[in-house]
């Protein structure tokens, strides 16, 4: 039997986020299947949550619509949290996405996510695709499509007598546990709207590494919130240091500032000069981000994820494991999982 990083006494949980990576020599559904079969694997490892990731018009991830994905896991999984990492709200009505998850929720009682990003998980065109006929000034802000979306996914008791029959609208099916929300996001002011909401929140340090930003944001959520410190990290472990280090240089994360104040990541300088030209702004500035990937044998990568636990105080990682390669990526994982080098009757293929 392995071992596992569930039979050991460390001080955070692990929970994984995939964005179903297509290979070069892969198609989408090839993606699709080995996240499948991730989860699975994950399930089995002993995992605490598996989120899936949205992303549009890209050839190199193949999943646009997380809660697809998570219906199609749950109905091959027992235990193992799903969720979304999450649902891009900005292009959606709160309604459906609220109905989306009631049903999942109804689907797999206790075991249904709904992580919530500000992000627009694409390029300017496929936002202005998916807002085709979207009126901004009747969408909101995005805080008050959370707040929606928030009644809808925890509704309050009916009020019978109440004139305003919109008052009582129902995202029907009612679960009988509804999934808890998470918003993911690198500031202090997502943080605190979270706690205000009693929802979860998830500092995405997967893109943003600034450390005095993550020291601040996690005090602020500490102060304001009684539920637990997450952080979504970038994670790569192999067999050996040098391993993970050729890995590792493979990865990179490019930040953008619009003229207009918009701050979005990408992963190529490519996608980041796409990004401004589709915008149809001025780029305040175009950036390599510092690199915060934790790289290494497993030992190495545990005594990072240690160091940043006791430091700041979290009690999950949420890992994100950015290779392109399928079974270099499963192999990451099921590392960090045992802890020890892989016996030898273990296949990851």
């Amino acid at each position: 039997m392995d071992t596992l990083y569930a039979n050991r006494k460390l001080p955070y949980k692990l929970s994984l986020l995939d964005k179903s990576p297509v290979a070069p020599t892969e198609t989408a559904p090839d993606a699709l299947a080995r996240t499948l079969h991730l989860a699975k694997q994950a399930e089995k490892w002993g995992y605490h949550r598996f989120w899936i990731a949205e992303h549009h018009n890209t050839v190199h991830l193949a999943s646009p619509s997380p809660e697809l994905v998570i219906a199609w896991i749950a109905g091959q999984t027992h235990r193992i949290r799903l969720g979304s990492g999450g649902v891009m709200l900005q292009h959606y009505s709160p309604y459906k996405v609220a109905e989306n998850f009631n049903l999942l929720a109804s689907i797999a009682p206790g075991r249904i996510d709904i992580g919530i990003g500000k992000a627009p998980g694409g390029l300017p065109l496929s936002t202005k695709a998916l807002q085709h006929a979207i009126h901004p000034e009747a969408k909101g802000s995005f805080n008050e499509q959370v707040n929606l979306l928030n009644k809808w996914i925890k509704p309050a008791k009916q009020n019978d007598t109440h004139q305003d029959e919109y008052d009582n609208l129902l995202a029907t099916p009612l679960p009988n546990i509804f999934a808890d929300g998470y918003l993911l996001g690198a500031s202090e002011e997502t943080a605190l709207f979270a706690a205000k909401l009693g929802w979860h929140f998830v500092f995405a340090a997967h893109l943003n590494g600034d450390k005095t930003l993550l020291e601040n944001v996690t005090k602020a959520w500490k102060a304001n919130s009684e539920l637990p410190t997450i952080v979504a990290v970038q994670v790569i472990v192999a067999k050996s240091t040098d391993e993970a280090k050729r890995l590792a240089k493979e990865i990179q994360l490019w930040g953008v500032e619009l003229e207009n104040g918009q701050k979005v990541t990408v992963a190529t300088e490519a996608q980041a000069h796409a990004f401004v030209r589709q915008s149809g702004q001025q780029a305040r500035s175009i950036f390599l981000r510092e690199s915060n990937l934790l790289a290494g044998t497993a030992e190495e990568v545990h005594a990072q994820l240690t160091d940043l636990q006791t430091q700041f105080g979290i009690d999950e990682f949420i890992v994100d494991t950015p290779i392109v390669d399928a079974i270099a990526r499963l192999r990451s994982v099921l590392l960090l999982a045992q802890f020890e080098t892989i016996n030898a009757e273990t296949s990851v293929a």
